[in-house]
């Protein structure tokens, strides 16, 4: 009870003082700094800006407050040279878990007052997309945690060091590593969670978990070395190491110390996240594996039920195999890592399968032998918690599986066979996945999902069939548009929560303008199947991808952020215009990324957006709206002090240099090269033969080492130099 009543009496000390209070207002403050200097989280969804970023800043900046505070208080008896009265009337061991929990209860009523005072500012930057979960989540876990770590790393530092300047200077290198050498370690930046995207549309389940459980692993680590530096604490006017002895005395201290960090290094150890994948992405051990003589794999059906509310999957898989070597094989699965073949029967008798111990590019490899029976049926029992591929550390939360959204992608649907054949017409399979009654399952490809059965306890089952070894199948909380234009059907699906901005971009109309503008100017689109494509919103991954009936569309370029980037078009239909050209100049037509020049698909596209909105609205409105827009940046690139004196530029602090090289980069992305090309327009001979040049572009035959559309391709079809559509000395085309 005296420890009770002296934690009360700690923390009404610290609600009195003037410096608390200080503490508290530049604390609650600090997310102020997430929506203007401080930006971890680069992704342009609603939730990475306006949530994301400021309760990331919260903790980062409250985080160091709250540290330097913690000293500034512990200081206080021994700065003022009371100390030794203190010591005399409460044990320096009591006080000091005393003051801890009263600076602990300090930082929680600072943590709920900055939840109370941005929650409507949040909710109003955020619009219709705003979650309270979400919300919650990420004001405990980035910014409540990052306070009680640092007064736990400050307090630490304080008894170990036993002055407040010594103190100061660990908790500033402690720090300043997880801000800078430790960043690219998402399980050691404890100050500075890695995150680069929240979703608006779906959930954010495996990233909160993510970010819990590095929070409580260092939580365990820094309580276990506060409990070492409690030892510390000076008594009896010893030293340290005396001190430390004497305090070590009672056994359980020093061994609840002990346990604590064997309890976070395991945790560390063990943390069931991210792959061991060969970071050595040349070892290819899995491309190089013997084929399996004899052995044809006719079909395959697998039963997926993905466990949403644990984010992890089971299921088995039938394969229907022949073997006519007439002895026994080794046959090889794909397995993806954080699961495990639980059994695997052939015929009916169980047969043996294990864990190779390779593991590359996010899968695991797994062998079993088949005997030499001419028709097999093998049977594999499979599951577990997928883990992420070690080299997207830094872009966690990728592989959602949750009541809002999941997407299963070959080895995470089902072990993925390796080295037998299949037949001409390839590996016939069947899925059927069971998933929350509101999903709806969207195979990415050609096939549609059928509702088979209604389990009566919530879920469904969808059944779908496909070809092939593995395949890829969406599911969530979608609506489904189906459209008409260029000739196909188009089954436009996006999620629930993104309607409204959907409606007000007007993205039904943007969808058929640019598929009947790009199609009867350029060609159709080589996914397209059987006269109909999905078009499917995924959650954000920062790009899309397309195949045989499917494209899909990242959630990011369709936030009401990005739909209002005037730089990709004047008003939200016209970004949405934009961001469907991709589909043309940029999927369909892939750009060099590594060439860090003007040329993108970003310059054909903004282009390409330009003649459809000119022949939506008419020249004057195109013109006014873009050409004008295009040469106003393209004067001010030129005009720019670091583009005609790059010697100071070189001359900056890196972060200012980047941020510097990037806008420049943007304003020649959207403004110089769609001028470029409009030059080229008018030196070819206009639209006409300009549609003619990028029609052959866009159906030309590929190079299958380098597939990639140049600059050169482009120089080359127009008959013209780098040189003639220089805008240095013309800007006024």
């Amino acid at each position: 009870m005296k420890g009770i009543f002296l934690c009360f009496s700690q923390v009404q000390r610290l609600l009195l003082r003037p410096g608390t209070w200080l503490t508290i207002f530049l604390t609650v403050l600090s997310p102020l700094a997430g929506l203007t200097v401080y930006q971890p989280a680069s992704a342009s969804t609603m939730l990475t800006k306006y949530l994301a970023n400021p309760s990331l800043a919260g903790g980062t900046a409250g985080g160091i407050i709250f540290g330097l505070f913690t000293i500034y208080e512990l200081d206080r008896e021994k700065r003022n040279r009371v100390d030794v009265l203190t010591e005399g009337a409460v044990s320096p061991l009591r006080m000091s878990w005393v003051r801890l929990l009263a600076l602990t209860g300090t930082a929680v009523v600072t943590l709920a007052a900055a939840m109370v005072i941005w929650l409507p500012i949040t909710g109003k930057l955020t619009g219709n997309v705003f979650a309270g979960r979400d919300y919650v989540l990420a004001y405990i876990l980035f910014m409540g945690f990052g306070m009680e770590l640092s007064v736990l790393a400050a307090s630490a530092a304080f008894q170990a060091a036993g002055r407040g300047e010594f103190a100061v200077v660990l908790f500033a290198v402690f720090s300043g590593l997880s801000l800078t050498i430790w960043a690219d370690n998402w399980q050691l930046c404890w100050l500075n969670p890695s995150l680069w995207a929240m979703s608006d549309d779906f959930s954010n389940s495996r990233l909160f978990r993510e970010i819990a459980y590095m929070r409580l692993t260092w939580l365990a680590a820094l309580t276990g070395v506060w409990a070492v530096s409690w030892l510390c604490i000076r008594q009896y006017g010893k030293g340290l190491f005396a001190s430390f002895f004497w305090s070590a005395r009672k056994v359980y201290r020093p061994f609840a110390a002990i346990l604590l960090l064997s309890a976070a290094s395991a945790a560390y150890l063990a943390q069931p996240f991210y792959d061991n994948s060969n970071p050595d992405l040349s070892a290819a051990v899995l491309d190089h594996l013997p084929l399996a003589e004899g052995v044809t794999c006719l079909s395959r059906r697998v039963w997926v039920y993905p466990d949403t509310e644990k984010g992890a999957v089971d299921g088995r898989a039938l394969y229907q195999l022949r073997n006519t070597s007439g002895k026994e094989q080794m046959i090889f699965f794909g397995v993806a890592p954080g699961y495990r073949i639980i059994s695997a029967d052939v015929n009916e008798k169980a047969v043996s399968s294990s864990f190779s111990g390779d593991e590359e590019n996010n899968m695991a490899l797994w062998k079993t032998v088949i005997p030499a029976d001419e028709e097999l049926e093998l049977v594999l029992e499979y599951g577990g918690f997928p883990k992420e591929w070690n080299i997207l550390t830094l872009t966690p939360g990728t592989p959602e599986i949750s009541e809002e959204y999941l997407c299963l992608e070959n080895q995470n649907m089902a072990p993925y066979l390796l080295n037998a054949s299949s037949p001409e017409d390839g590996v016939r399979a069947a899925i059927e996945i069971t998933v929350p009654d509101h999903m709806t399952v969207i195979p990415f490809g050609p096939g549609q999902a059928e509702v088979i059965k209604d389990q009566g306890d919530g879920k469904k089952t969808w059944r779908y069939e496909g070809r092939g070894f593995g395949g890829i199948v969406y599911a969530g909380d979608y609506l489904c548009q189906e459209i008409e234009a260029g000739g196909i059907q188009i089954q436009f699906y996006y999620g629930r929560k993104h309607q409204k901005v959907m409606e007000e971009a007007k993205a039904a109309e943007a969808i058929k303008a640019v598929v009947n503008y790009c199609t009867s100017h350029y060609g159709a689109l080589s996914f397209g199947e059987n006269g109909r494509l999905k078009l499917i919103q995924s959650r954000v991954i920062g790009g899309g991808y397309a195949g045989n009936g499917a494209s899909l569309l990242d959630e990011g370029d369709f936030t009401a952020a990005n739909l209002n980037n005037k730089e990709k078009g004047a008003v939200p239909g016209e970004v949405m215009i934009h961001e469907l050209v991709h589909q043309w100049w940029g999927l369909a037509n892939m750009f060099d990324e590594a060439d860090a020049g003007p040329w993108s698909s970003e310059g054909l596209t903004v282009y390409t957006t330009y003649r459809i909105v000119k022949e939506l609205y008419g020249e004057e409105y195109a013109r006014k709206n873009y050409l004008e827009q295009w040469k106003e940046e393209t004067k001010n690139y030129y005009l720019n002090f670091y583009v005609r004196n790059p010697e100071y530029l070189k001359a900056l602090p890196e972060d200012k240099r980047l941020d510097i090289a990037n806008g420049l980069s943007s304003l020649l992305h959207y403004s110089e090269m769609p001028l470029k090309i409009l030059k080229a327009e008018q030196l070819v001979g206009g639209e006409a033969a300009m549609d003619q040049i990028l029609s052959q572009l866009f159906n030309r035959e590929l190079d299958p080492a380098y597939p990639f559309f140049t600059y050169e391709n482009f120089l080359d079809a127009c008959g013209l130099t780098e040189e003639e559509l220089s805008l240095e000395q013309d800007i006024s085309i």
